[in-house]
């Protein structure tokens, strides 16, 4: 039997005020899968997610979800299909935790109804399962950034959505919670949520992820599993630097990180010794 297909990118180009970053993008996303989106900054990560949400128009192609082109949803049907957490959301004054929470149960409302005692109680099992029930009554202009991240976790859990989109969900969060984020993924996307994150931790990426894209020389430079994409000659071709990928022999997992070039350091050292001897 044929899988379904949740989402189909079919040559679409994107960028933004006239600039094109990248060209040519084919990809086929079926239920389930948990995509890590990688790349330098201003790879065109973000830009990539947006357009794919259709908050920036697509250059050339087009974006379907389950076999339906983008441009055929309303918002709010949109919106019951897919949840989008973005980067530095600001959130007004006064609103508490479960107020933000529940924004995330409008789209199945009519614009006279109020939440109901069901959506209250989803809301808060969603703030139980990101571990942020005790927030529930505090302003969020109160908490700190990582608590208020995963508050926002809550809020797309609570709009029971087959596809998440997620843009760096690990900002602000310290180091057990920036796993925690990957952890809570995998569960769901075990749970038959498909789930398309742009991320910055390589080593968490290559172990939580099923499949990654990766962007680079204005192009979707590569697409497949992991042990596919993680590799120095692609990793360095993309990140433009010396790339080392060791596995660690205790976990299995993958080590990423930049070799030092040695010229390039003993110029920087030149510099350095410059201006802090400058009077």
């Amino acid at each position: 039997m044929q899988q379904e297909m949740v989402l189909q990118l079919e040559g679409l180009a994107i960028g933004y005020e006239g600039k094109t970053i990248i060209r040519g993008i084919d990809a086929a996303v079926a239920a389930g899968e948990l995509i890590g989106i990688i790349g330098r900054n201003g790879a065109g990560k973000s830009t990539l997610l947006k357009t794919i949400r259709g908050l920036l128009p697509a250059k050339e192609g087009r974006v379907l979800y389950f076999g339906e082109p983008l441009s055929s949803y309303g918002e709010k049907e949109l919106a019951r299909r897919v949840a989008y957490l973005q980067q530095n959301v600001e959130t007004g004054f006064g609103y508490t935790g479960l107020d933000i929470v529940l924004a995330g149960r409008y789209s199945y409302m009519k614009w006279w109804e109020s939440e109901k005692d069901e959506d209250k109680a989803l809301a808060r099992d969603c703030m139980s399962y990101t571990g942020t029930l005790d927030l529930a009554e505090r302003p969020v202009t109160e908490v700190s950034g990582g608590q208020k991240q995963r508050i926002l976790l809550a809020k797309v859990l609570a709009q029971q959505t087959p596809l998440l989109f997620l843009d760096e969900p690990t900002t602000g969060l310290d180091m057990v919670y920036r796993e925690e984020i990957f952890r809570f993924a995998r569960e769901l996307a075990n749970m038959g949520k498909t789930i398309l994150m742009v991320v910055h931790e390589l080593d968490l990426a290559a172990a939580y992820c099923s499949r990654i894209f990766l962007l680079g020389e204005g192009k979707l430079l590569a697409d497949g599993t992991p042990e596919q994409v993680f590799t120095e000659t692609l990793l360095s071709r993309a990140y433009e630097a010396d790339i080392s990928v060791v596995q660690n022999p205790r976990n299995g997992r993958l080590e990423i990180s930049t070799r030092e070039n040695p010229e390039a350091k003993q110029n920087e050292l030149s510099l350095l010794q410059k201006i802090c001897l400058r009077n």
